[in-house]
């Protein structure tokens, strides 16, 4: 295998927003790009990301001399892949499809070459079986934006050799992200989970009348989402402990929150809760477009991630 810190070549395969993200902080990173997707409007969606990507890593000190000109739009994966050290994987996220992809690029794979899958919950077992190449395969997730987020999970399937992991781990640090290995297999690896945990009481929330769109997402965003920007759930409870730290929060609030707990339930997303949902973010939004609503989301995440080192 190449040296993680080493990779002078990337292959990109599959170029929407997660591809066209991970081009630009490859890029950054002064990394030469080889990039494939399908869709005849491809290349210049990379081109503008790329532009409109390029100043906000700036601003984060992260393309001091590298170059946004440094990629190629290839006709095939096999070509894309040909001489890339790395493959950063972002097809859609179908069983079917990705499996087809990885068995086009299966044979052309350089022997030394690395996969990467960013898919966001699919398990990379099922994906790389049957692959000559599968010891080399693993799932590296990143979060949306892949150019700002630095967050990537990385977890490994059945065929996965160990030395993947450990060359996976070491890549996405050495370029500057914040890699966490997921021990073992599940939908949705971990941050998904989270996530949807989350989100599934802040949908109950508004089915059940507690409160509204708009009233759960300020209750995150000017609530514990601010501190969770800093640091997780866990040592955001050792804080809340006080000077007896999470043995006191435990011993203090235990008893609440498995009082909370058992009195959650599991909403269905029915065609009238979802319209519920819909109408309510678009309330909220007060007529902002998608743009909009990243460059606030923007505006406000590239100061934070300068203060947090996230850029870093």
């Amino acid at each position: 295998m190449t040296q993680p810190t080493a990779v002078k070549r990337a292959a990109v395969l599959g170029a929407g927003t997660i591809g066209a993200s991970w081009t630009a902080w490859f890029l950054a990173r002064g990394i030469a790009v080889d990039v494939w997707d399908p869709r005849p409007e491809a290349e210049a969606y990379v081109r503008r990301y790329i532009t409109d990507a390029w100043p906000a890593m700036a601003r984060l000190g992260m393309v001091a001399d590298a170059s946004p000109d440094a990629w190629r739009f290839l006709g095939s994966p096999e070509a894309a892949v040909a001489e890339a050290d790395f493959v950063q994987e972002n097809a859609p996220e179908r069983l079917p499809i990705k499996r087809e992809l990885y068995a086009q690029i299966d044979s052309v794979l350089r022997a030394d070459a690395i996969l990467a899958s960013s898919t966001s919950g699919l398990i990379m077992s099922d994906m790389q079986a049957g692959l000559g190449s599968a010891s080399r395969f693993a799932v590296g997730h990143p979060f949306n934006p892949p150019h700002l987020i630095p967050l990537v999970e990385v977890v490994g399937g059945r065929e996965t050799a160990p030395e993947t992991i450990a060359w996976c781990l070491e890549f996405y640090r050495a370029i500057g992200k914040k890699p966490i290995h997921i021990r073992k297999e599940a939908p949705g690896h971990l941050a998904n989970r989270l996530q949807a945990a989350l989100w599934r009481e802040a949908v109950s929330a508004v089915v059940t009348g507690l409160a509204s769109v708009e009233d759960v997402d300020t209750a995150i965003s000017a609530g514990p989402g601010l501190r969770w920007a800093v640091m997780g759930p866990h040592m955001t409870f050792h804080l809340g402990g006080g000077e007896g730290g999470i043995t006191h929060m435990l011993d203090q609030f235990k008893p609440a929150f498995e009082a909370w707990w058992a009195s959650m339930s599991t909403p269905e997303l029915s065609a009238a809760a979802c319209q519920q949902i819909i109408d309510g973010v678009a309330a909220e939004a007060r007529g902002r477009s998608i743009a909009q609503l990243a460059a606030d989301r923007d505006a406000i995440l590239l100061p934070l991630l300068e203060l947090t080192g996230g850029g870093s």
